[in-house]
């Protein structure tokens, strides 16, 4: 037994992974869907090509941006399968059987120079399988003034 001056010594615990704490440890803060009927929608200028993304120097003159682009009115809640599906309205190419659609942001960093930065990943026919088909805009970091670069690969 231990006396009044000595300390009881416990067996040091180890702490859990961070994977055996969370089983999800990669998932992203869902927000607030928004009500559409009562909010504002945004503009978001979309500029698709085929093959791959544009580079960041298509967009480094203001006004000068690639001429492939299509503007949609939507909100921070749109999902990748949403853009899909209007993509696909516009762009045949995006309607291939086969065809996959890879979604970046475009936007200027504090030094002004613009950066594209890969968002996610769709099939253009979901047929049961999913990629990035769930993630909203605003849940990727979309932040209004974006531009939205879309390869159809």
């Amino acid at each position: 037994m231990a006396g009044v001056g000595e300390t009881q010594k416990r067996p040091l615990r180890r702490p859990m992974h961070p994977s055996a704490r969370n089983p999800f440890p990669q998932s992203r803060p869902r927000i607030a869907p928004v009500d559409r009927e009562k909010t504002c929608p945004l503009l978001l200028r979309v500029f698709t090509k085929i093959g791959g993304h544009h580079s960041r120097e298509n967009f480094a003159v203001r006004g000068k941006e690639p001429k492939d682009e299509v503007q949609i009115y939507t909100w921070k809640d749109a999902t990748l399968r949403e853009l899909t599906d209007l993509v696909k309205e516009v762009a045949p190419a995006a309607r291939r059987r086969d065809g996959r659609l890879s979604f970046a942001f475009v936007y200027p960093d504090k030094n002004g120079r613009f950066v594209l930065r890969e968002v996610g990943k769709t099939f253009s026919y979901g047929n049961g399988r999913r990629l990035d088909d769930a993630l909203a805009l605003g849940e990727l970091g979309f932040e209004i003034g974006d531009y939205l670069d879309v390869a159809i690969l």
